[in-house]
């Protein structure tokens, strides 16, 4: 990525850090950056470009976090530890973003690393035994479970729990679930799911800090 565009949507973000994506304008990125707000089109387009070009800025910022996945060992780490690492890097992610998070849902992908998220996600579904016709169906359906859970948990939006757990050990829950519905699938696929799927916690992929 350019140098200058990096700047620009580094600004950009900031400013939606700090006051929300109502406040980001171009007049507003550009007073961040010392610029006219003309002089941004040539690095970042108008107003729907910038937008997509924070997609792929958090994308980036996510792979980051959570490290490349053709140098993770398949070998050695099982799949089930490195959904769970790669779910709560999302998590971290969202928290750490909150007024940004939600255009990875709203969004299409906008650059190369935005499609960073989904082939992780096929590496560790093809790890799982996943039939190869099944593993972009499965991949979308996770990506929709991790960005619409955590925009709710962000923005508040989600359904209030009538007995609610604290929000990690529901988290922790929900990927259980998780895991264990790719199990079946990769079942159904006659490939078999491997040793059971409680949190393996010892030795697992860091968390990324919120």
């Amino acid at each position: 990525m350019d140098d200058k565009r990096r700047l620009i949507l580094d600004q950009a973000l900031a400013l939606v850090d700090e006051r929300g994506l109502a406040a980001m304008s171009m007049r507003a990125v550009a007073e961040r950056v010392g610029l006219t707000s003309m002089a941004l089109y040539p690095y970042v387009g108008g107003k729907d470009a910038l937008l997509d070009g924070l997609v792929d800025l958090l994308h980036l910022e996510l792979g980051t976090a959570f490290g490349d996945p053709a140098e993770l060992d398949p070998a050695g780490i099982d799949w089930r530890r490195r959904l769970r690492a790669l779910s709560r890097a999302v998590r971290a992610l969202a928290h750490a973003h909150p007024s940004a998070f939600p255009l990875l849902l709203t969004r299409s992908a906008a650059g190369a690393s935005a499609s960073w998220l989904a082939a992780a996600l096929r590496g560790i579904l093809h790890d799982a035994g996943v039939r190869a016709p099944d593993v972009p169906r499965i991949a979308r359906m996770i990506c929709a479970l991790l960005l619409g859970y955590l925009t709710g948990e962000v923005t508040g939006g989600l359904p209030v729990a009538e007995n609610p757990l604290e929000p990690d050990a529901e988290f922790d829950a929900d990927l259980d679930d998780l895991i264990a519905l790719v199990e079946s699938v990769s079942v159904r696929s006659g490939a078999g799911s491997g040793t059971p799927s409680r949190r393996d916690r010892p030795g697992s992929p860091a968390e990324p800090r919120r």
